[in-house]
């Protein structure tokens, strides 16, 4: 699969997908690389262009902000792959970094979990997460979170890797388990252990409660990189910072709810302003030409100067 060509995308780095560069291949590009690398999780298009412009090299489309931006609803299930995959495209259509997107628990049976990974390449996507779950899935940190049994959960990995080799891609497939809260931590690391034996490119354990259990999940096959949740604001596990995650043996850091949080208390704060008769102030609201920059107004007008025709 040939690179994207985004829309008004940022300037070629060393940082972003490179000519000639398969989304998936950036991400592994990345991945190799010394470093617990910073993925924020975006929503939207607009969310992703802005992780792009601050620096990150890479993105994640996750779940959660997903419904709760697209549906105004929790994350329990309610979200559709048709609405996933839709929300993925224009995500990746507006970037030209590496974008992993939250592929829940496939949406279904094995069968369902194929054409799941067949449609987030299609969409652009880098990467994808599937989860050990059972449906209707739940909300991570949360309690009551049900798993599929060991057999089926592996079955699920080995059909996203005959798949990923059916569509003659090189999407990198991160396998999560929620066993820690569902079961225990032993039945967590013994079923990481499995998903990396059949395929998996990288490893996830969700809400593991100490530093002690985050060693013990990069202690188990460590040539395959780990991800870290960092769940702001109240999760299960401890907050670090990306040298300390990596110096634990974290090589993927997500962060899952910092915009989509930090955009519903702006449009608090900026609809309270408004109801009071005014606008909302200069420290949560940009300027016009600010928001226009981040939009990319002007790269749009320079380069619609080259088709015009004189009249």
């Amino acid at each position: 699969m040939a690179g994207r060509c985004p829309y008004l995308a940022m300037e070629e780095s060393s940082r972003g997908i490179r000519s000639g560069e398969s989304p998936a291949a950036a991400l592994r590009r990345i991945l190799s690389t010394p470093g617990a690398h910073q993925a924020p999780c975006c929503y939207d298009a607009l969310g992703a262009r802005l992780v792009e412009r601050a620096g990150f090299p890479i993105g994640f489309m996750g779940g959660f902000c997903v419904s709760a931006a697209r549906l105004g609803l929790p994350d329990v299930g309610l979200i559709s792959y048709g609405e996933m995959v839709d929300q993925g495209r224009l995500i990746n259509e507006s970037v030209s970094i590496p974008v992993i997107g939250d592929g829940d628990n496939g949406y279904g049976n094995s069968m369902n979990i194929k054409r799941t990974i067949k449609g987030y390449i299609n969409a652009g996507f880098a990467g994808i997460m599937l989860e050990d779950q059972v449906a209707p899935k739940a909300c991570g940190h949360t309690e009551g979170r049900k798993v599929i049994s060991r057999e089926e959960a592996i079955m699920h990995i080995k059909a996203a890797v005959d798949a990923r080799k059916e569509s003659g891609s090189d999407i990198v497939i991160v396998a999560r388990s929620d066993a820690r809260q569902a079961i225990s931590l032993d039945e967590a690391l013994w079923r990481v252990k499995a998903f990396a034996d059949a395929g998996a490119d990288v490893l996830f354990i969700d809400a593991l409660a100490s530093v002690e259990e985050m060693k013990a999940f990069c202690a188990v096959a460590p040539e395959v990189p780990k991800m870290a949740n960092m769940l702001e604001g109240g999760g299960k596990t401890p907050i670090l910072s990306p040298a300390e995650l990596e110096e634990i043996g974290f090589r993927l850091v997500v962060y899952p709810l910092s915009l989509v949080g930090v955009s519903m208390r702006a449009m608090q704060d900026a609809l309270v302003a408004i109801k009071d008769g005014g606008v909302p102030p200069p420290s949560i609201l940009p300027s016009f030409q600010e928001i226009k920059d981040t939009l990319g107004f002007s790269r749009y007008y320079k380069e619609e100067k080259q088709y015009q025709v004189d009249k």
